[in-house]
C-alpha cells in the first residue's frame, strides 16, 4: 500500500482551499462599517429615563434624610397635613 503518492507533491490541500476562501470573505467584511441609527421615539425614551433617574436620585436623598431624622429622633409629623390627607378617606367610608 502506498501512503504518499510522489506525483502529487504539488497537489493543493483541500483544507488550504477552504482557509483561502475564508480569508477572502474576511477581507470583504473588513471593508464594511457598522451603522446605528436611533429613532426619535427612542431618543424621547432616553430623555425620559434620564429625567426619571434624576428624580429618583432626589427621592433617594430625601428618603435617606428622613431615615436619619427618624433614627436620631428629630423627625416630627405634621399633624395638620396628615389630617388633611386622612379626612377625605374617612368621609368616604362613612366613619
Amino acid at each position: 500500500m502506498k501512503i504518499n503518492d510522489t506525483q502529487r507533491v504539488n497537489a493543493i490541500n483541500p483544507y488550504q482551499r477552504s482557509a483561502e476562501a475564508k480569508s477572502v470573505t474576511n477581507d470583504k467584511k473588513a471593508g464594511r462599517k457598522d451603522e446605528v441609527s436611533i429613532s426619535p421615539e427612542a431618543m424621547e425614551m432616553l430623555q425620559a429615563n434620564a429625567t426619571q433617574a434624576s428624580a429618583n436620585a432626589e427621592r433617594a436623598q430625601k428618603i435617606q434624610s428622613l431615615k436619619e431624622q427618624v433614627a436620631a429622633g428629630t423627625y416630627k409629623v405634621d399633624a395638620g397635613a396628615l389630617a388633611d390627607k386622612l379626612l377625605p378617606f374617612l368621609k368616604g367610608t362613612g366613619n
